[in-house]
């Protein structure tokens, strides 16, 4: 039988001994955090030149700060694992640092006392890194959150560009998926809803517009992100939305976003706020997914024309448009065709999401590298 441990307590008040540790470790940070930002503060206010550098490497996050601070010549101050300051003579830089899977990201902000200083300082850092950068185009994810307190909180992500879509994984794009995503973008319209369910590849349609809003940006795209309900009671967002810099707002798993207002949505009223204003003359683009089963759930004022560019449905294939894709994938290679083709059958379905196909895909590949 399980039994209750008893909590230890502050004789002073009776709170639990774990929650003023972990109150005295969050006021510990946050003083170390002020000291950190007013250090910032005074050492970027001396110089008059900023510069802003993002870059993607295949190496360790913690490598790549290792080699930073021991190589460029520089003072090294290591305040986390995620955030570095680097100074020298007339130049002072922060460094905050993140890693994904086999990459990880890297985003510079530097001071300089001028223009040959700040420049030098770039090339430095780019050449220290050198063959280990991705060449790739990025885009910056901005992805935001509630946290267990209740606040609003973001973590910055850098996504590698995807290679483009496979056009008869998606047959509701008739004209194709490149031609639709480039309408999309020349389009004065700014909204975009996917509609479908889960595993039809509406994050990866989502993720080929950003793919080529960065290409067309030089690889410095910016996308603000939630799939928090909580998030988007919040202000903040939308406000940082339309001041900010950000090509694109994101919003995925929007059920809840898209429905009627007569059915009690409180919150889409500000969306249609900015769908229309300094958004739509600035060409950013808003974007929503939904699981939501009919086009007729979503509110009216959202898909109105001159205001959405279009409703996409993305369904699940039939068993013939699943080959077709399949056949796009593995290209010449029969045997792999005919292995994939054959886990689809198996299936015994009329028809077979695209997430399926890839995750069947996968398991191939694994068998195919156990039996080697």
């Amino acid at each position: 039988m399980n039994t209750l441990r008893p909590q230890s307590t502050s004789a002073a008040n009776g709170t639990p001994t774990r929650v003023l540790q972990r109150q005295s470790r969050q006021i510990g940070q946050f003083l170390l955090e002020s000291r950190i930002l007013e250090a910032v503060e005074q050492r970027r206010a001396s110089y008059p030149i900023l510069r802003h550098l993002r870059i993607a490497a295949r190496v360790e996050q913690q490598a790549l700060f290792d080699d930073l601070a021991l190589s460029l010549g520089w003072q090294a101050h290591r305040i986390h694992g995620e955030l570095m300051l680097l100074e020298s003579d007339g130049l002072f830089v922060s460094v905050y640092g993140t890693r994904k899977g086999e990459y990880c990201s890297a985003s510079f902000h530097l001071w300089a006392e001028s223009i040959e200083r700040a420049e030098s300082a770039v090339a430095a850092i780019e050449a220290r890194i050198g063959d280990a950068r991705i060449a790739e185009p990025m885009f910056s994810v901005d992805w935001h959150f509630v946290s267990s307190c209740g606040d609003l909180e973001s973590a910055s992500i850098e996504e590698i560009a995807d290679s483009p879509l496979i056009d008869t994984a998606y047959p509701a794009l008739e004209e194709g998926v490149a031609p639709f995503i480039a309408r999309y973008l020349a389009a004065p319209e700014t909204v975009l809803v996917l509609q479908g369910p889960p595993g039809t590849g509406k994050t990866r349609l989502i993720r080929a517009v950003l793919s080529e809003i960065s290409r067309r940006a030089g690889g410095e795209a910016e996308v603000l992100y939630t799939g928090d309900k909580k998030a988007l009671e919040n202000e903040e967002i939308f406000v940082k939305f339309i001041t900010g810099t950000h090509d694109a707002f994101v919003v995925e798993d929007a059920d809840h976003l898209l429905t009627p207002r007569a059915e009690g949505n409180q919150h889409l009223h500000r969306f249609l706020a900015i769908a229309d204003g300094v958004v739509r003359a600035q060409s950013r683009k808003i974007i929503f997914s939904t699981n939501l089963p009919n086009l007729g759930d979503l509110d009216d004022a959202l898909i109105r024309p001159g205001r959405c560019f279009a409703r996409v449905h993305v369904r699940e294939l039939s068993l013939a448009e699943a080959e077709r894709v399949v056949s796009a994938i593995v290209q010449n290679d029969a045997e792999r065709q005919a292995v994939l083709n054959k886990a689809i059958q198996a299936l015994e379905q009329r028809s077979v999401s695209l997430a399926t196909i890839f995750k069947l895909l996968r398991e191939a590949e694994q068998g195919a590298m156990c039996a080697a």
